[in-house]
């Protein structure tokens, strides 16, 4: 009986790892809005201030961060000024855009 209670525990760790391993990816992706501060197409980066959500009365801005871009193209469509939507995926400490579109202006 011992050793059914001991593979029992077994599996049952086995299978919390596995879901740790990839729910931590699916967790990490993550739909924002911000505004671009900066682009350098030579190192396929982007940096974005997010869009402030929930605070009334504060008008101090969120600090710019920096992604590394999934697909340096979507880089070409986006300027430093324009109000993007954008999907960042983390993995091992490595925040990557994977999905940018720029918004459009209220006047179109």
């Amino acid at each position: 009986m011992k050793s059914a209670n001991m593979k029992s525990a077994n599996i049952v760790l086995a299978v919390a790892a596995a879901l740790a391993l990839t729910g931590s990816t699916v967790l990490a992706e993550q739909n924002l809005t911000g505004m671009v501060t900066k682009i350098d197409r030579t190192r396929s980066t982007i940096a974005i201030q997010p869009e402030q959500g929930g605070t009334v009365g504060s008008s101090a801005g969120l600090a710019s961060e920096e992604f590394k871009a999934q697909d340096r193209s979507a880089l070409d469509v986006v300027h430093a000024g324009d109000k993007v939507s954008y999907s960042i995926k983390e993995t091992n400490g490595i925040k990557t855009i994977v999905k940018l579109e720029k918004q459009r202006s209220a006047a179109n």
